[in-house]
């Protein structure tokens, strides 16, 4: 992937997302499959990369390092996830609702792919693997465009997973990483709207909003969460102060 444009990436990835549309679900569940072991078989491999992310950078804050490393429990988060979406019912072509008009047409909204995926995102490696795995699942391909801070364990990820897309009889390019780390890839990756289906930024305000503000691509775009809580008259008011406290604390660095 290293000497290919970013043109050339979105374009490659139109043409694995037309080779998808004739795959089956099957196909898509082995493959899932297929990318745990591969994670398994390179995870000295992936644990050397992540620490040597972890050790480039050693003016990032205490919370920011704990998202960028993979430790023993992400890496067993990565792999189960990888699995669960293989093992859930394939959701392309289910019909979600349908009726009969008075003329006795049959109508139907079924599940399809959207197409081309860009996920945008910053240091959690763990992301690399879910944005994968619910792409592929749902049919779609699915550029990938994670944070400089964790290139080299993103690296690891995204070949092990493009060996098995291929083991599995997929189009490699179902699933690709931008490798350039300056933000002209981000710029150029938005620009790509002949190719692009869809932009997920993945991020605080700032990122969001940059690339909101910066593409005719559709943007799935999020700013602040709800985070109220709501306690009954009756509720065990020391429970509740207990859950809200844990809610904020249990890991401050999401």
């Amino acid at each position: 992937m290293s000497n290919k444009t970013i043109l050339q990436m979105a374009q490659d990835a139109k043409a694995a997302r037309s080779a998808l549309a004739t795959a089956s679900g099957t196909a898509r569940q082995d493959a899932l499959n297929r990318m745990a072991d591969k994670l398994l078989a390179v995870k000295e491999e992936l644990f050397a990369a992540n620490a040597e992310d972890l050790a480039s950078a050693p003016e990032l804050s205490p919370a920011f390092r704990k998202r960028l490393q993979v430790t023993e429990k992400i890496f067993a988060y990565m792999l189960n996830r990888l699995r669960e979406a293989a093992a859930l019912p394939d959701p392309v072509g289910r019909v979600l609702e349908g009726r009969t008009m008075p003329s006795g047409l049959q109508v139907s909204k079924v599940a399809v792919p959207i197409g081309v995926i860009a996920i945008i995102y910053e240091a959690r490696p763990h992301v690399t693997t879910d944005a994968a795995a619910v792409a592929l699942k749902s049919g779609n391909a699915v550029i990938l465009k994670g944070g400089s801070e964790s290139i080299r364990t993103n690296l690891v990820l995204a070949k092990a997973m493009r060996e098995a897309l291929v083991e599995a009889g997929l189009p490699a390019d179902a699933v690709q990483l931008i490798e350039r780390t300056d933000h002209g890839a981000v710029t150029e990756l938005l620009q790509q709207d002949k190719f692009v289906d869809l932009v997920i930024p993945r991020g605080g305000k700032q990122l969001i909003r940059a690339v909101a503000e910066g593409t005719r691509i559709p943007v799935l775009k999020h700013y602040d969460g709800i985070c109220h809580q709501y306690v009954a008259a009756d509720a065990d008011l020391a429970m509740a102060v207990a859950v809200v406290v844990n809610s904020k604390c249990q890991r401050v660095e999401v």
